[in-house]
C-alpha cells in the first residue's frame, strides 16, 4: 500500500561533516500550496520552482494539492540546491507516480535543471563519507561521481536526469555502479618539481629537508631572485604521500570550496600560495555560510606566503591560533563551523623594502628606520611561532651555470632520508616533532649536562622566549632523527640554533656562545 507520505534521505553540509537530513513529503487535500519547512535557506526555498518544472518536463504530473516538505532536523540550516532531487522524488513517491516500496536503502543529492537534468553540487565527498558510514547507496549527479567514489568501498550511482533515477528505482533500467578505476585519471594541481633543479643554496636545501622531516615551519629571508619561491615549491616533492584517511580529508575540504579547481592528485599534499592582498576571511575561511579558507585548503600540505610583510598585519595575526591548534573555528550568529587546518607554513620575505640590504654594489638606500618598520610588519608572537628562519644569499653566475651534480640531489634521494626520520618519530609516537608537547619534549629531547648548559646560555644571550627554546629543541630532535641518532647531541643543537637567524639580527647579540659559532654552517 502506497501512502501519501514519503520519506527520502539526503545530507546537509556542516563544515567537513555531512549530517543526515530526512526529507519528509506529505500530500493532502485543500487549496494547492507548496511549502518547505525545516530552516531552509534561500536556495532551498527556490527549489520549489525548479522541482515543479523538472517534474513536469520529465513527463510526470505535478500534484495540484497541498504539498508540505519537511527537512529534518528542523534546527539544522539547509543550503544549496542539493535537496532538489530528494524533494522531487518525495513528491513523486507521495503522489504514487513513483511506485517504490522503500527508499530506505538510498541517499540522494543533486540540483535539478528545469528540464530535469542533474547538475553538480559542492561537498560531494563529505556526503559520500556519511552515506558510506550509514551503509546506503548514494545516487548523485554524474559530474560528482568520481569525487564521491574516492573512498573506494562505497556504492555510488551516477545519474544525468531525474528520469534515470526513477527508472532505476522502479527497476526498469538499472544504473551500474560507478567504476573505481577511472579515479586514476585525476589531474595535478601543480606541476611536478624536483629539488635537483635548484642550483646552489645548499644551506637553504638543508633547512628545507629538516622542515620536511619534522613538519616545521620555515621563513626564508633574502634578496629578490635568490630562489625562495623555487625552494618552497619543491617542498611537496620531499614530503611523504598522504595516507588514505588524510587524502580523503584533503579532498573533502577542496570539495567544500566554491572556488576550487576541479581535481587534485590523489595522495599528493596540497600546495597553496595565496596573494598578499588576500583578506583574513580568504585565509582562514568564513562567509555567511562558512567555507574553508587557504589554511584549511592547505590541510596536510604546504601554505606558502610569499612577500610576508606585504600581507596586512591583521591578516597574519589570524594564523597564530591555527598554527598551534591545527583547527580553525568560525563562529556566526546561527552556527559554529570547525575546519581542520594542520598546515606547514613556509614564508619568504626580503630583508628590507627594496630587497637589497647590505648589497656590496650599494643598491640599497633604505634607512635604518625604514628597515625597522618593514620588519615590524611581522609581529613578535607570529615570528616566535615559526620554527626556523634562515637567510638565503644570492648565488654567483658561476655557481648558477656550473653543474655540481654532487650538490644537486634529487627529491627522491632526499625523500628517502625524510621518510627514515619520520619513521623514527612514528616509533616514538604518532606525531611529527613540530607537534611535540612540552612533556614530550622533555621525554624525547633529553640533553647531556654540557649540552644543556650551552642551550641555557644561548637562550639568555639571545633573549629567546620559552616558546623559541622549545622550538629549537624540536628542530634539534629532527636533525638527530635525520642522522638516526637516539639522543640530541651538541652539534644537533648548534645547527638548530643556526636556523634562528632573525633572533640574532633583532637582538643584535653575539653570534657565538662558549666559542661555538651560531652562524650558518658552510656546507
Amino acid at each position: 500500500m502506497f501512502m501519501k507520505l514519503a520519506v527520502v534521505y539526503s545530507r546537509a553540509s556542516l563544515g567537513i561533516d555531512a549530517p543526515l537530513v530526512t526529507v519528509e513529503t506529505h500530500i493532502s487535500g485543500g487549496l494547492p500550496r507548496f511549502t518547505i519547512v525545516g530552516l531552509p535557506e534561500a536556495a532551498v526555498k527556490e527549489s520549489k520552482d525548479r522541482v515543479r518544472s523538472a517534474i513536469i518536463n520529465s513527463g510526470f504530473t505535478f500534484p495540484n494539492r497541498r504539498i508540505t516538505v519537511n527537512l529534518a532536523p528542523a534546527d539544522l540550516p539547509k543550503e544549496g540546491g542539493r535537496f532538489d532531487l530528494p524533494i522531487a522524488l518525495g513528491i513523486l513517491a507521495a503522489s504514487k507516480q513513483l511506485r517504490v516500496k522503500t527508499l530506505n536503502d538510498y541517499e540522494f543529492a543533486g540540483e535539478l535543471a528545469l528540464s530535469g537534468e542533474l547538475r553538480t553540487i559542492h561537498g560531494a565527498l563529505p556526503l559520500a563519507l556519511g552515506t558510506r558510514k550509514a551503509q546506503r547507496t548514494l545516487i548523485i549527479p554524474s559530474k560528482n561521481a568520481a569525487e564521491a567514489a574516492l573512498p573506494g568501498d562505497n556504492m555510488v550511482l551516477a545519474a544525468n536526469h531525474l528520469l534515470e533515477v526513477c527508472d532505476h528505482l522502479t527497476r526498469q533500467k538499472i544504473i551500474a555502479p560507478f567504476p573505481k578505476e577511472i579515479l586514476a585519471t585525476l589531474e595535478s594541481l601543480h606541476a611536478n618539481c624536483d629539488l635537483s633543479e635548484v642550483r646552489g643554496q645548499i644551506y637553504a636545501k638543508r633547512a628545507l629537508e629538516i622542515a620536511a622531516a619534522g613538519g616545521h615551519s620555515l621563513l626564508m629571508v633574502g634578496p629578490p631572485g635568490t630562489g625562495k619561491t623555487m625552494l618552497a615549491s619543491r617542498l611537496p616533492s620531499i614530503l611523504p604521500a598522504l595516507s588514505t584517511e588524510e587524502a580523503l580529508e584533503v579532498i573533502a575540504l577542496h570539495s567544500l570550496s566554491h572556488h576550487r579547481q576541479n581535481t587534485i592528485t590523489w595522495g599528493k599534499r596540497p600546495f597553496r600560495s595565496p596573494h598578499h592582498t588576500a583578506s583574513a576571511v580568504a585565509l582562514v575561511g568564513g562567509g555567511s555560510h562558512p567555507r574553508p579558507g587557504e589554511i584549511s585548503l592547505a590541510h596536510h600540505g604546504v601554505l606558502f606566503l610569499d612577500e610576508l610583510p606585504e600581507f596586512e598585519r591583521s591578516v597574519l595575526e589570524v594564523l597564530r591560533e591555527p598554527m598551534e591548534s591545527g583547527t580553525i573555528l568560525i563562529s556566526r550568529a546561527a552556527r559554529q563551523t570547525e575546519f581542520p587546518a594542520r598546515f606547514q607554513l613556509i614564508a619568504a620575505m626580503n630583508p628590507c623594502p627594496c630587497g637589497h640590504l647590505n648589497d656590496p654594489k650599494g643598491r640599497c638606500q633604505c634607512t635604518f628606520e625604514q628597515v625597522k618598520r618593514y620588519r615590524a610588519r611581522i609581529s613578535g608572537p607570529l615570528l616566535d611561532r615559526i620554527d626556523m628562519h634562515i637567510e638565503v644569499q644570492p648565488i654567483s653566475l658561476h655557481n648558477l651555470t656550473t653543474n655540481h651534480s654532487a650538490e644537486n640531489e634529487s627529491s627522491a634521494k632526499v625523500l628517502v632520508r625524510v621518510n627514515q626520520a619520520i619513521a623514527a618519530q612514528q616509533q616514538r609516537g604518532t606525531k611529527q616533532n613540530a607537534r611535540l608537547t612540552n612533556p614530550e619534549i622533555q621525554k624525547f629531547c633529553q640533553l647531556k649536562p654540557e649540552t644543556q648548559n650551552f642551550i641555557t646560555e644561548a637562550v639568555e644571550k639571545l633573549g629567546l622566549t620559552a616558546r623559541s627554546y622549545h622550538r629549537i629543541l624540536r628542530v634539534a630532535r629532527t636533525i638527530a632523527d635525520l642522522e638516526q641518532s637516539d639522543t640530541v647531541e651538541l652539534h644537533h643543537l648548534t645547527e638548530a640554533l643556526s636556523f634562528r637567524k632573525l633572533d640574532r639580527i633583532d637582538n643584535k647579540q653575539s653570534t657565538s656562545v662558549n666559542g661555538k659559532s651560531l652562524l650558518p654552517y658552510d656546507y
